[in-house]
């Protein structure tokens, strides 16, 4: 299967702006081959706390647009959207993955970003999400949940790939850099790490999006500015490399 990362810079607080600038940019992911097509965290605004101003309904409009976008382009498209449900006070940092049939899967952020007061604007999920995408079995985080390695150890034996996306700020980029790389080789799976360029919220992005074999190797790579990464991404990879080297029946937790 192919997987496109978009990596992308982000309109400030301005989900229409951004509908417009990365619709094409679907397109040409799609176009391109890709069955599942990954964006940044909270995509649509970029990572405002200011909640009273983002937040949207489930199905509201960002997921919509990620909905609409899978089923012109009949592929997986998924981003992380403020997303609050009926009869919750705050909202949770949601994944949308939409599938081309109109259906959707949604992860929320296990760990808010406490060191930047996401936590006391975002409630914290309470569960894991894996999904079966077209023989790929697809689990779904949202960047500081990238630090936790536990969070992916428990998934492993069921995952082939881990999607993590992100507004990560280049005054660590290193951390992202080599934390992705080393999920992918501790549990033996492929990492699309989805991270935005530009600057936003007085930060600057640098990119660093990715994708990781199993094996730890880097299969593409951006850097500093917007760029379509397009991988082939082949469950059988991961079975291979478990199967010769068998590190995962050694884990004890």
């Amino acid at each position: 299967m192919k997987v496109a990362a978009i990596q992308h810079d982000i309109v400030w607080e301005d989900p229409a702006a951004n509908f417009e600038r990365l619709g094409p940019m679907i397109g040409a992911a799609a176009g391109a081959g890709a069955r599942l097509v990954v964006l940044t965290e909270m995509y649509a605004t970029g990572f405002s706390l200011e909640t009273d101003r983002i937040v949207e309904a489930v199905d509201g409009p960002s997921a919509q647009f990620l909905q609409k976008q899978a089923a012109t382009h009949n592929v997986w498209v998924c981003g992380s959207v403020p997303e609050r449900s009926a009869g919750s006070s705050r909202p949770a940092n949601v994944l949308v993955l939409a599938a081309p049939d109109g259906s959707s899967h949604r992860y929320a952020k296990i760990h808010p970003f406490s060191y930047a007061r996401e936590h006391e604007r975002f409630d914290a999920g309470d569960r894991h999400v894996t999904v079966d995408v077209e023989g790929l079995r697809l689990s779904l985080f949202v960047c500081y949940d990238l630090r936790f390695a536990d969070e992916f150890w428990v998934l492993a034996p069921q995952t082939d790939c881990y999607v993590v996306v992100a507004n990560w700020p280049e005054a660590r980029r290193e951390h992202w850099r080599v934390l992705l790389r080393a999920r992918a080789i501790e549990n033996q799976a492929y990492v699309v790490g989805v991270n935005r360029v530009g600057s936003g919220g007085g930060l600057s992005y640098s990119g660093d999006s990715v994708i990781i074999g199993p094996f730890g190797e880097v299969l593409a790579e951006a850097m500093g500015s917007e760029a379509i990464l397009v991988v082939d991404i082949d469950p059988a990879h991961v079975r291979d490399t478990r199967a010769r080297y068998p590190f995962l029946a050694d884990r004890r937790h």
